[in-house]
């Protein structure tokens, strides 16, 4: 019997308002999602507090284990559907661009802290992470990256090599940047043969504008009655939905051998 897992991106607009409003706006998406048998549903970074907020990340950081994390538990168990989520997160004197996967049973599946904090508003208030984000769950391997990580081809082929079949990337891609979203980011999931789980904003925040775009990208490419990208989300609020099947990974992973020959480059760049 082939595993497969439904998974949604929910692209929520970056004006609404933090805490209670986007809890509110997640509970809809989650009826939604549940109505469509979605598993899995997976949100922007920093969702909880905001991208472009400047000091509000440090007023609304909380613990992995804050108040926030709390709700969003019962609204997996109540919905039945595992949440990933991006937070400003406080560890004693430290704040970190975290993310964490919280299942149906109300525990922390994963966890991960942003390990490339890009100059600006991220390196002035959080301290990088220095762990691998990968959990299992239903049959899948399951990697985490935050954003400007998964621009590091490094990153993403780290989390194949260790076995991940999907990598999940909250993100806060602004409106300069389509061909990220558009070109990149698909090439990460095909030159690694995994599923790609890309969710961003939409609309302004704070002078901000934000692209969309977020997607669920296939990871064999463009194959005869295949489509690069499972599902995409426009330039407005939107919740895309997408059946991933396991056997497409390991189909991608067979007729392109890039993680079998990855040692042999590796090993002949060095007598470089």
């Amino acid at each position: 019997m082939d595993t497969k897992l439904k998974i949604a991106v929910a692209q929520i607009d970056a004006s609404r308002a933090a805490g209670e409003a986007r809890i509110q706006w997640l509970e809809q998406q989650l009826y939604a999602a549940q109505e469509q048998g979605v598993e899995l549903l997976v949100l922007p970074e920093l969702f909880v507090t905001g991208y472009n907020v400047g000091s509000q990340v440090e007023t609304l950081a909380e613990p992995a284990d804050g108040a926030t994390a709390k709700a969003i538990a019962g609204l997996a168990q109540k919905h039945q559907v595992a949440i990933h989520y991006g937070f400003s997160e406080r560890d004693g004197s430290k704040l970190y661009n975290a993310a964490q996967c919280i299942g149906p049973e109300g525990y922390v599946l994963g966890h991960y802290r942003k390990r490339v904090l890009p100059p600006g508003f991220e390196a002035t208030f959080f301290t990088k992470g220095d762990e691998v984000g990968l959990f299992q769950w239903r049959g899948f391997t399951i990697g985490m990256l935050i954003c400007y990580d998964a621009e590091f081809p490094e990153l993403v082929r780290q989390l194949a090599l260790a076995g991940a079949d999907i990598i999940l990337v909250p993100t806060a891609l602004g409106r300069q940047w389509g061909w990220v979203a558009q070109q990149m980011m698909p090439t990460r999931g095909y030159e690694n043969g995994v599923y790609f789980v890309y969710a961003n904003y939409c609309g302004e925040e704070n002078g901000m504008a934000f692209l969309g775009e977020g997607f669920i990208g296939c990871p064999i490419g463009r194959q005869q009655q295949d489509k690069q990208d499972l599902a995409r989300a426009g330039s407005d609020e939107a919740l895309i939905v997408a059946t991933i099947k396991l056997e497409r990974v390991k189909l991608a992973q067979a007729r392109l051998p890039y993680l079998m020959d990855y040692h042999h480059v590796i090993k002949a760049g060095s007598l470089i």
